[in-house]
């Protein structure tokens, strides 16, 4: 989504005021730093697998092969063909060994099982074949690779099931990788143009390409994913914009039905919702995700949803995770919240977090000078280092405000003003609405947390999401969870009140106060003029489309996704007369810590079409299928890890480590995303009964515009005959003014 921006901002050179900053460790330290990571991360999760029973198999399983081991010897058997008698008749006498050299030699049995099992299960999951298909049609090589996944599977699959059976990423053929992007590129570049990157991409080719791809084999061996750990920290981390607009985003509340207009009772359900989700993430009890129902993708990104923020550095952020936290972080007309979300107990129900959030909307005390706009950010580096020392909870007990706000589960912003579509200006209160939870104010958001809950005065929900730490469909899973949760299954009174009675043994929600520093005044002021600048720069247009929906374009036998970005293509011609690089995100969570690759949708059949329309030639049908069967195929290569832009990206990063320049890398890093696309998947349909209540849909969210006279443009399928738009543009740009 947001990524586009952040992908082409990047700059691993450069600081935020053009310094010069060199990359001086050595490539080969820093593939050898990332295959550590990766292995601590493995070793970090094997006890909690342990915990939750090792898949394919469960330590019950190793209990029933030692049993019978134990039986086999009992009849006089020995399954270890000699090897346990050989080992008893070295060891002394003793009657225990017995019993000792059984459980040795059922654990070496189950884990060589354990590790066949594995390694049968990664190599069937390396099989692409299937994606490559027709939809609809299913080949007999695929049938029966689908069965032995299935039986290789094992009857319980849990989150983490598939992750030690999941294929790396594959390095493309640098000169395949080459080819692709020329290929991309030629229909927006003059003939001239064309010839001169055509002549860079040879000379990359000829002179620097095979040491660059020869790194990338090497990390490919050694670390679990060849981009994902670069992608993080160099478009991320390193990035030095500001946060809001450019790279967080947003997630929309149902469009069209607001369960309660009772802020504190909907806070009071979603908070509940959530941290059940977390509940259910904790123990693993979470499916994992199946691709067309056959292929499981990659779970990592779910292990930061919660306890997570972006902690400010000088030259790069970093990811803080905590194991658990049981409060949230609350901010109320300027003023700063810690609630608690667990008694003695268990988890508090949610009438008595609504208790709490009521309280905290009738507490009349004011926020303190520069309190108010605390939580503003500005561009990342030294200027947004408010690490502000220590600060008190309010009621006399020591502690660390700022400790209470990044150690939370996650932030909720209780809005004092509506939001929400309105009968009287539908289109200007959805712009108002996407605006609201994009930016805000641009100082009542936590845009460092993984997420901050936002909840109107009128009820009305939605999510700013923080986006180093995972993509879009993580935090819509999470989403499509809690509003499912909260409406059908915990539900409201007919009063609009959580169900179930207050605690009044509850303890009032604890107010944070902050000594700040006088130098942080002016800081803060600095950076809330950015922010509202920036905030009053964006511009956004929420548009749901219900002419038709995904139900007729399937009955035309087409992808939806194509469908649309054909529409898109064509739709940004007539508003410029001109194509443009166009960017769309997909998923490569087929692999082992998989994030993301680039479509590159504008291509030669999507234009020839485009030009068809315009003129209104006879040949459109068949201009336009061939420009989804174009697309289609960009698409399944850049999901099977076949695609352009990761590989250039990280052929770019082993340049820079190696301080060897390459005009045709610097030329791709240069380019312009002046349209930004992105589908939200609607992943966990059984939640929702879209025939008896057809409202109660997601409607998407939304990010920023990836250039400065560019556009954003985010869309989901709410159901089967409407699709709704999320479009988003700079104010200041006289290239897409309204």
């Amino acid at each position: 989504m947001a990524e586009a921006h952040q992908a082409v901002g990047f700059r691993p050179s450069l600081t935020s005021d053009g310094a010069e900053v060199e990359l001086s460790a050595p490539v080969l330290q820093e593939i050898y730093l990332s295959g550590l990571r990766s292995w601590k991360r493995h070793l970090s999760r094997f006890w909690n697998d342990f915990l939750t029973g090792v898949f394919p198999a469960s330590p019950l399983s190793w209990l029933f092969l030692f049993s019978a081991i134990q039986l086999a010897w009992f009849l006089q058997l020995d399954p270890s063909l000699g090897l346990m008698e050989k080992i008893k008749e070295l060891l002394p006498d003793w009657s225990g060994w017995c019993l000792g050299i059984s459980a040795l030699f059922a654990s070496c049995l189950w884990g060589a099982l354990i590790f066949t099992l594995h390694v049968a299960l990664r190599l069937l999951l390396s099989y692409h074949g299937w994606l490559l298909e027709p939809h609809g049609a299913m080949s007999s090589p695929t049938k029966t690779w689908l069965a032995l996944v299935r039986i290789f599977s094992g009857r319980k699959t849990m989150l983490f099931s598939y992750q030690r059976s999941l294929p790396r990423q594959p390095v493309p053929s640098v000169q395949d990788t080459v080819r692709k992007y020329l290929e991309s590129v030629r229909p927006i570049l003059s003939d001239e143009d064309f010839d001169w990157t055509s002549v860079l991409a040879q000379e990359f080719l000829r002179l620097q390409a095979s040491l660059l791809q020869w790194y990338l084999q090497l990390k490919s061996w050694w670390a679990s994913n060849y981009v994902s750990d670069w992608w993080e920290e160099f478009v991320y981390l390193r990035s030095r914009h500001s946060l809001m607009v450019n790279s967080n985003y947003y997630m929309m509340d149902f469009l069209y039905v607001t369960p309660t207009p009772v802020q504190a009772a909907r806070a009071g359900n979603a908070v509940h919702a959530l941290l059940l989700y977390r509940h259910r993430l904790n123990r693993q009890e979470i499916l994992p995700t199946l691709l067309m129902g056959m292929r499981p993708l990659c779970s990592a990104q779910y292990e930061k949803i919660f306890n997570t923020t972006r902690i400010p550095g000088i030259q790069k952020d970093h990811i803080r995770h905590l194991r658990d936290s049981r409060h949230v972080a609350v901010f109320h007309r300027g003023r700063f919240f810690r609630v608690g979300t667990h008694s003695q107990s268990g988890l508090l129900s949610p009438r008595a977090l609504e208790q709490q959030f009521q309280r905290i909307l009738d507490d009349p005390s004011p926020a303190c000078p520069q309190e108010e706009h605390l939580a503003v950010r500005g561009p990342r580096g030294p200027g947004s280092l408010k690490r502000l020392g220590k600060s008190k909870v309010c009621g006399g007990v020591d502690g660390d405000a700022l400790e209470a706000v990044e150690g939370a589960a996650f932030f909720v912003s209780l809005d004092s003003e509506p939001a929400g579509l309105t009968r009287e200006d539908p289109a200007a209160s959805l712009d108002a609405y996407a605006r609201a939870l994009l930016a805000g104010r641009g100082h009542d958001r936590w845009f460092d947390k993984s997420f901050t809950l936002i909840v109107f005065s009128n009820g009305k929900l939605g999510l700013s999401v923080e986006h180093s730490w995972a993509d879009c469909p993580i935090s819509g899973h999470m989403w499509e969870f809690t509003l499912a949760t909260e409406c059908f299954q915990l539900g409201y009174s007919a009063d609009g009140h959580c169900k179930g009675h207050p605690d009044p043994s509850l303890p009032q929600p604890q107010r944070l106060y902050w000594h700040l520093p006088e130098k942080i005044h002016l800081s803060i002021s600095l950076a809330l003029r950015g922010a509202k600048t920036l905030s009053g720069n964006i511009d956004c247009h929420v548009f749901p489309f219900s002419h038709f929906g995904k139900s007729f374009i399937k009955r035309c036998h087409l992808s939806s996704d194509s469908f649309v970005q054909m529409a898109l293509q064509l739709a940004h011609f007539r508003d410029r007369g001109q194509f443009c690089l166009t960017y769309e995100s997909t998923m490569t969570r087929l692999f082992l810590e998989g994030r993301t690759e680039t479509v590159r949708s504008c291509t030669r059949e999507a234009c020839n079409f485009v030009r068809a329309m315009e003129d209104k030639e006879k040949t459109r049908r068949a201009l336009f299928r061939l420009a989804v069967e174009k697309h289609q195929s960009l698409l399944k290569a850049a999901m099977s890890g076949q695609g352009v832009d990761r590989h250039l990206f990280a052929l770019y990063i082993v340049s820079q480590f190696l301080h060897l320049r390459s005009p045709f890398l610097d030329q791709v890093h240069s380019e312009q995303w002046q349209l930004a696309t992105s589908q939200i998947p609607v992943q966990q349909i059984h939640l929702f009964d879209v025939h008896n209540y057809p409202d109660y849909v997601s409607s998407g969210g939304g990010f920023g515009p990836a250039d400065d006279h560019g556009y954003g443009v985010s869309y989901i399928f709410m159901g089967d005959d409407t699709i709704t738009f999320h479009i988003s543009s700079k104010k200041s740009s006289t290239k897409t003014v309204r």
